[in-house]
């Protein structure tokens, strides 16, 4: 609790914040979740406006829960807006409703959301995806509490308690002309940040130890999972670019797959993708876990490391093949597999340029490297496909449609982007017909 006389703040400490935590189900005891969940104890005795950031999963959608509940307006309605779902063309209308006939389709009168929550308090999560034109009239609504139903010119009143969140880097969002920000002071009166996974140490483990009870009981296992102390550090070293709903997603994973032993091990987890860093993969640098300087938005961050762990393993396949004095053929256009011209893939074989800038010739080191290609048995070419990030992004949409048959939400949670980001990605490489 804050000592305002004494000039300094007196944070709540775990023992007072374990009956909260055990409310809402929050497991952990990190200094960064603490601090979060102090902060939003604090604020919801006012009615000031609350601005959650954090990356995706890690778990922002408790907050706003926890502030209503603990504020003077938890005996009114309580709504929670994933803005990001809500097409363009229809989110004025949902927020702020319409009038009948107002377009097509509007058959009759629609409150909206502002309208049905007035005296309660309004979670606009994703706040960051929201056009430009509906960021102007939420500004309008935080500044005066007033708004206009689309298709009308009559004014109306509200008084609600907003609370945002986004895992949006917004000031890189502002930067680029994508948010104003003059509505991002009006949200962000009281920030606050929810902690990624990696930063939370042993909480991965309580976590981790959670889900896989819960699961156990749901399903009637005999038995649940548990990790060897080399596991559990492993588990506490890996970034976890998906957080806490990546965690539960791979625990569940292995409670119902796991069959001969009930054990996790870290070779175990190597099975599913799980490495101590990403370091001792081959060097590479984990996008999902930069700076906020690298990126404006984590969820194409987390796509992009997608990209790289794949195409890493793609090339491993291949030293394999060569090393083991396979014949390299045609490589498959949907392979992108990112070969150096000039670096040597083994000691056997190295990789040349061929008679085209868009062919790779095999050659073996014993053999004269101005031959002709059809001289050689063991020289054979390939094309090699466009690395760039939007073949590889286009790529990766397409193959989360179609093994979702077309379900783009289903599509959307499996690449951890936003339904409004896959609906502008679809757009922009003409996928619609998927």
């Amino acid at each position: 609790m804050s000592l305002f006389g004494s000039g300094k703040i007196k944070y709540m400490d775990a023992k007072e914040l374990q009956p909260i935590k055990q409310r809402y189900g929050i497991v952990g005891n990190s200094e960064g979740l603490n601090h979060a969940l102090d902060i939003a104890l604090q604020v919801a005795k006012t009615d000031l406006s609350v601005l959650i950031t954090g990356e995706s999963g890690v778990g922002k959608e408790v907050i706003p829960r926890l502030i209503h509940d603990n504020s003077q307006r938890r005996m009114r309605k309580y709504f929670a807006i994933n803005c990001g779902s809500i097409p363009e063309g229809t989110i004025d209308s949902e927020l702020f409703g319409h009038e009948k006939g107002a377009f097509t389709g509007a058959i009759g009168e629609h409150e909206g959301y502002f309208g049905a929550a007035n005296g309660g308090t309004l979670f606009l999560d994703e706040v960051g995806e929201l056009p430009l034109s509906t960021q102007a009239r939420l500004l309008r609504v935080l500044e005066t509490g007033e708004y206009i139903r689309v298709g009308s010119s009559e004014v109306r009143k509200t008084d609600v308690r907003i609370v945002a969140a986004t895992n949006v880097n917004i000031q890189h969002a502002i930067r680029d002309g994508k948010f104003r920000e003059d509505l991002f002071f009006r949200l962000s009166t009281i920030p606050i940040k929810m902690p990624p996974l990696r930063e939370r140490g042993a909480d991965i483990i309580l976590l981790f130890t959670k889900f896989a009870m819960e699961i156990a009981a749901k399903y009637q296992m005999p038995e649940r999972i548990s990790l060897t102390p080399e596991a559990a550090e492993v588990m506490k070293r890996y970034k976890w670019p998906g957080n806490i709903r990546q965690l539960k997603n791979v625990t569940e994973q292995m409670s119902i797959l796991m069959r001969d032993s009930r054990i996790v091990t870290p070779e175990i987890l190597s099975e599913y993708e799980i490495w101590p860093t990403i370091e001792e993969q081959g060097g590479l640098v984990r996008v999902g876990a930069a700076s906020s300087d690298s990126h404006s938005y984590q969820s194409e961050r987390e796509m992009l490391f997608q990209m790289i762990n794949a195409l890493h393993r793609e090339v491993n396949e291949l030293k394999q093949k060569i090393a083991s004095g396979a014949a390299v053929s045609t490589v498959p256009r949907e392979s992108h597999v990112p070969v150096s011209p000039v670096t040597p893939v083994s000691p056997a074989v190295t990789v040349v340029p061929a008679t085209s800038p868009s062919v790779l010739s095999v050659v073996s080191p014993d053999q004269n490297r101005h031959s002709q290609p059809d001289a050689t048995p063991y020289a054979e070419e390939y094309v090699e496909e466009s690395l760039s990030i939007e073949d590889q992004e286009k790529r990766l949409i397409i193959k989360a449609l179609e093994k979702n048959r077309g379900r783009r939400k289903k599509a959307a949670d499996e690449l951890h982007i936003s339904e409004r980001t896959l609906y502008r990605k679809i757009k922009e490489y003409g996928l619609e017909e998927i």
